[in-house]
């Protein structure tokens, strides 16, 4: 199948270019001629990117002003809300993903959405996030004590098949009790959580806002910081010396600030400490020059699933030029989280395509409403009926799950 007039844009700029996709991957970009007996899709006017790549959701919540909400569901539950809420993510343009962990049920969703048997973005998964004994997140997640028991839960968190490693080296704002500015967990926990995870090939990522963890994370050889709060001149140093990724996750204090209302006490009064300093942290990375990936945290008080967009809209006001912030949630992302084949328009990836009526170098608001969403070539999303009627004429009308996600969309 040709996509034809389409205007390109990915970390290689904004041109104009045809898309020949074959088995559900781009086989050849640029200015392309149909071949005999070739289906042509005629798709002037729009604009084509990558599917977007979230480093950071959390499929287990669904915006709930707490955890409190969630964490008394059996995993039978939990498993049906992870489900909905790969689906809307995957409708809104978000083709890959890093699954933050809850129990151990993200795994479970990442091979049943790779089998085909229920919609979703493909997936990086963790299991359980390791924390400190009551220490931010413990509801969901495994608790230690000791370099040994870190070692320990890095084993267990392999063996149920975990890909990374997340770790929360501070507290946070959703758990009462955690100071998010407070180192949590010990250097020699820190280090025993880096060293068996890369023993076995696993990467790592932490949650953190204060300066003092993220240092100290960073020393230990964490591979991402999730969050970087309250990044300081020591913290912005090791981070590009050690050649660390931040993922800012910018949209999930905004929501809570925007929900302050009806928000917990607790929540409303670290998100008003935090916010603004959140801010400045990004700004001052970026004009550092640390490498940036996007995710949105979503999943976290008021941050629905499905507004996965809005993090290049936040990373473009905060500091980011919107081609630098498509990129960071494009192939900055797929790169750091370790999905292959993703974030770029480059022959030999994935048909994994969000289709907008704008330009979202200028304006990145038009990310969205996607036109079209495609999925290994599988319309699987999006918000033009004349453009998805053109795709299923022209031979674009997919697997069951194709199907069953556009169902919901007529």
């Amino acid at each position: 199948m040709l996509l034809r007039e389409l205007t390109l844009v990915d970390r290689d700029g904004v041109r104009r270019g045809d898309l020949r996709v074959a088995d559900g991957e781009l086989v050849a970009v640029g200015d392309l001629d149909p071949r005999d007996d070739e289906v042509v899709a005629d798709l002037a006017g729009k604009f084509a990117l990558p599917g977007l790549v979230d480093a950071h959701v959390h499929f287990s919540l669904s915006g709930e002003r707490t955890v409190d909400d969630v964490v008394d569901m059996t995993d039978a539950e939990l498993a049906l809300v992870e489900a909905r809420n790969a689906r809307k993510t995957l409708e809104a343009g978000v083709t890959g993903v890093r699954a933050m962990g809850a129990r151990d049920i993200d795994v479970q969703l990442r091979d049943r959405v790779a089998a085909g048997d229920v919609p979703g973005p493909r997936a990086v998964a963790n299991c359980r996030s390791i924390t400190a004994t009551g220490g931010h997140g413990h509801h969901l997640g495994r608790e230690i004590t000791g370099p040994n028991d870190a070692r320990r839960a890095v084993r267990e968190q392999a063996k149920l098949g975990a890909e990374f490693i997340k770790f929360m080296v501070t507290g946070g704002v959703t758990t009462p009790g955690t100071d998010p500015d407070e180192v949590a967990l010990t250097d020699d926990e820190l280090d025993a959580l880096v060293d068996e995870a890369h023993r076995r090939g696993m990467h790592t990522s932490t949650h953190a806002h204060g300066a003092a963890g993220v240092t100290a994370a960073v020393q230990a050889g964490v591979d991402t910081v999730e969050h970087g709060t309250f990044l300081d001149e020591e913290a912005i140093e090791v981070m590009l010396a050690e050649d660390v990724t931040l993922v800012p996750t910018l949209s999930a204090p905004y929501h809570i600030v925007r929900n302050v209302d009806a928000a917990t006490a607790d929540v409303r009064r670290k998100t008003e400490h935090v916010y603004e300093r959140h801010i400045e942290s990004f700004r001052r990375a970026v004009e550092a020059g640390v490498r940036v990936a996007g995710g949105t945290d979503a999943g976290t008080p008021f941050n629905m699933h499905g507004a996965n967009a809005a993090e290049i809209e936040f990373m473009s006001e905060y500091g980011m030029s919107p081609l630098e912030a498509i990129e960071a949630m494009t192939a900055t992302a797929a790169e750091v989280v370790g999905l292959e084949g993703q974030g770029t328009l480059e022959a030999g990836t994935h048909a994994d395509l969000l289709l907008c009526d704008a330009d979202p170098t200028s304006d990145p608001t038009a990310l969205n409403d996607p036109a079209l969403v495609l999925k290994g070539g599988e319309v699987v999303g999006g918000s033009d009926r004349e453009s998805r009627t053109a795709f299923e004429r022209a031979g674009a009308s997919g697997s069951a799950t194709a199907r069953a996600v556009r169902s919901g969309l007529d």
